[in-house]
C-alpha cells in the first residue's frame, strides 16, 4: 500500500503541518502587535479575541484553499506560506489606512468595533487570497 495515497495519512499530514504553521504564524502576529494576544485574551479583552480569532480563521481558510488546489504537501505549504505573507501585508495596510487612530492601541484598549473590523478584514482577505491559490 502506497502511504502517500492513503487518505487518512494525507489528512493527518495536512492537519499536522497546518497546526504547526498556525502556531508559527500566530507567534509572528504576536511579534508585530504591540499587545500580548494570549495575556489580553486571558484578561477578557474581547477586541483582541476577535482580532486573533479572525487571524486564526484567515490562516486556516488560506490553508483550506491551498490543500484543495495542490496535490503535494510541499506545494500546499508553499502556497500557505505565501498566503500568510499576503495576510500579514493586509494587516499592515489596515494599520496604514487608519491614520486617525492606532489599530493596535485601540484593540489593546478593548475597542470591540476595531476588533470586529480587524476580524472581518482577516476573514475577508483570506477568501480573496485563497481564491487566487493554484
Amino acid at each position: 500500500m502506497d502511504v502517500s495515497q492513503n487518505p487518512f495519512i494525507q489528512t493527518a499530514a495536512y492537519y499536522s503541518v497546518v497546526v504547526l504553521f498556525l502556531v508559527i504564524f500566530l507567534a509572528i502576529f504576536e511579534l508585530v502587535t504591540r499587545y500580548q494576544n494570549w495575556v489580553e485574551i486571558k484578561n477578557g479583552n474581547v477586541a483582541v479575541a476577535m482580532a486573533t480569532g479572525g487571524k486564526i480563521f484567515g490562516i486556516a481558510n488560506i490553508f483550506r484553499y491551498s490543500i484543495a488546489q495542490n496535490d503535494s504537501l510541499p506545494q500546499m505549504m508553499g502556497w500557505g506560506l505565501f498566503g500568510f505573507v499576503l495576510l500579514l501585508i493586509g494587516y499592515f495596510i489596515f494599520e496604514f489606512l487608519t491614520p486617525k487612530f492606532n489599530i493596535d492601541e485601540e484593540i489593546e484598549n478593548d475597542n470591540r468595533a476595531v476588533g470586529l473590523i480587524s476580524m472581518i478584514i482577516s476573514i475577508g482577505l483570506s477568501f480573496v487570497i485563497g481564491s487566487g491559490i493554484h
